[in-house]
Order: structure tokens, then C-alpha cells, then sequence
């Protein structure tokens, strides 16, 4: 899958290759209304990765379904939107509306920006989380994919407030809060000081907590963070992600998407396994059935 937020409406990547060849896309993140997101600069590179304060530039959800839908209708790729609103209600509203609209396979709500005021709110409370996801599922027959924080203290406890709320499976993780410097300036190099870092910096990070959570929810669990080749990917699903989703790679190389399938083909027959399934979980204490 291609993560939201570093694909932004798939159209984008069509010279490169054939975006029928994914498991699925995932569209930058959509609010109810356009936004034109933070001041730049917006991105700060670091070892290992880069933070961004992207603050969720978006079309809104009419200049979505107006300009960006008919063309991703003509794929036979699932296509999954992401979401963010300012409210329980708001969440409900953006779902019942993608639902009635032909063509979206699912919604992965984003209760986890770190670069949007009130954006982790929902992400970092059980109580909230279960609330968002509940009404959600209520206005949507849809498959509903919570996009999980990494900012927070025990991963699980939010993990199961979303499955409980009616969750079909879950995203994570999202970015890391972080910040970087300027020597010269002696400023922070985004303007709003912080910003959510991704990367293979964050690799260990996030193959740890869907490892966690994997054995922590019945439901299934796709992993983000850091995957840059097949081998990345593979570790993933080793740690109980039955999915992956690519993200950073997609900024530095536009095949990257393409060279992650083709690596974990390679692995598969490198070490001679007749299906991806058995990878899933194995590393965990308990393999997950």
C-alpha cells in the first residue's frame, strides 16, 4: 500500500508505473474543508529520515470527489481515504459522504497528525479514540482503518479501544514528534518548532509497537515506518503486519513502491516460501493464526 500523505491523489505517480500493480492506495489525508496547510518551510531533512509540518494541505472533501475521485474510479486498485476532522461529528460526516460516493474501498481515519493543533487528541486518549471510530463505523458500511499514534505511553491500550469501537483493522504508526535546529539561526527549523518524523530512523520503532499490537487485537494490523526495501517489508510482517504500507521511500524515489513488492518476491523465493501468509507472525511469541 502507499501511505497518505507521500502519494498524494495517486494521479501523481501514473509516468513511473502501473498503479494497478499495488495492494492498494491510500490518498493524502481529506478534511472537510480545503486547507491550505502550515507555512513553510515544511520539511527539515535528518539522519536517517525527515520531519515534515505538511499541516495537512488538502483539496476538502468536494474538490475531492469533484477532481480527484474519477480518475482513481478508473483503477482496479482498492482505494482507501484518509481522513481528519475537528470533531466526532465531523469524522462521521467525511465517512457517511466517502460511503455514498462510488469507488472508495475504505476509510483510514487519522487520529494521529502531529503537526495540526488538536490532531493527536484523538489518537493519544482511549475514550476519544473509541468515540471517533465508533461513529465511524456507525455511519459507515465501509472498512475502517484507524491510523494509531506513536505518541503515546502503551500503544495496546489505544489499539484495543479501536478494535472494540468496531475497527476492521489498523494503521500504524503514524510520524514521531521531533525536532530539529538550525545552528545558524539557532532557530528551530520549522516554523512551528515541531514536526513528525518518518524514515528508517523510526524503523525499530514501529516494527516494536505493531509487534505489540499484533498480539495485543484480533484484527489485522498493517505496518508504516521506515520500509525502504523488501527485507523492510518482510520484518514487518515477521512482527504480525498481514500488510505494509510505503511512505518516506515514495519521496526519494518514485518506484520505491514497486522495488518493496519486488523485494519481498525475492525473499519469498530466496528462502523458499510458497506464500507471503506464512511470514505473518512468525516472530511473534505465539504465531498468530
Amino acid at each position: 500500500m502507499t501511505a497518505s500523505g507521500t502519494f498524494g491523489y495517486g494521479n501523481e505517480f501514473t509516468p513511473f508505473f502501473d498503479l494497478n500493480a499495488l495492494g492498494a492506495i491510500i490518498v493524502k489525508t481529506l478534511t472537510m474543508h480545503p486547507r491550505p496547510g502550515n507555512a513553510p518551510p515544511r520539511i527539515a531533512e535528518t539522519p536517517g529520515g525527515m520531519l515534515n509540518s505538511i499541516g495537512l494541505q488538502n483539496v476538502g472533501i468536494d474538490g475531492f470527489l469533484k477532481h480527484k475521485l474519477p480518475f482513481l474510479r478508473t483503477l482496479a486498485t482498492p482505494l482507501f481515504v484518509n481522513i481528519a476532522g475537528k470533531s466526532v461529528e465531523e469524522f462521521a460526516d467525511l465517512a457517511k459522504r466517502l460511503s455514498d460516493a462510488e469507488g472508495v474501498a475504505g476509510i483510514e481515519p487519522n487520529i494521529s497528525c502531529p503537526n495540526v493543533a488538536g490532531g493527536l487528541d484523538f489518537g493519544t486518549d482511549p475514550r476519544l479514540t473509541y468515540e471517533v471510530v465508533r461513529s465511524i463505523r456507525q455511519a459507515s458500511p465501509l472498512p475502517v482503518i484507524p491510523k494509531l499514534s506513536p505518541n503515546v505511553t502503551d500503544v495496546t491500550v489505544i489499539a484495543r479501544a479501536a478494535a472494540d469501537a468496531g475497527a476492521d483493522a489498523l494503521s500504524l504508526i503514524n510520524t514521531i514528534v521531533g525536532m530539529v535546529i538550525d545552528l545558524r539561526s539557532r532557530r528551530p527549523k520549522l516554523p512551528g518548532a515541531t514536526g513528525g518524523l518518518s524514515g528508517p530512523a523510526i524503523r525499530p520503532i514501529a516494527v516494536r509497537m505493531v509487534w505489540e499490537v499484533a498480539q495485543a487485537v484480533k484484527i489485522p494490523v498493517i505496518g508504516i515506518g521506515g520500509i525502504m526495501t523488501g527485507d523492510d517489508a518482510v520484518e514487518f510482517l515477521l512482527a504480525g503486519a498481514t500488510a505494509v504500507q510505503v511512505g518516506t521511500a515514495n519521496f526519494l524515489d518514485p518506484l520505491a513502491p514497486m522495488k518493496v513488492l519486488t523485494g519481498i518476491e525475492a525473499y519469498l523465493i530466496r528462502h523458499k516460501i510458497d506464500s507471503v501468509t506464512q511470514l505473518i507472525g512468525a516472530a511473534l511469541p505465539h504465531q498468530k493464526s
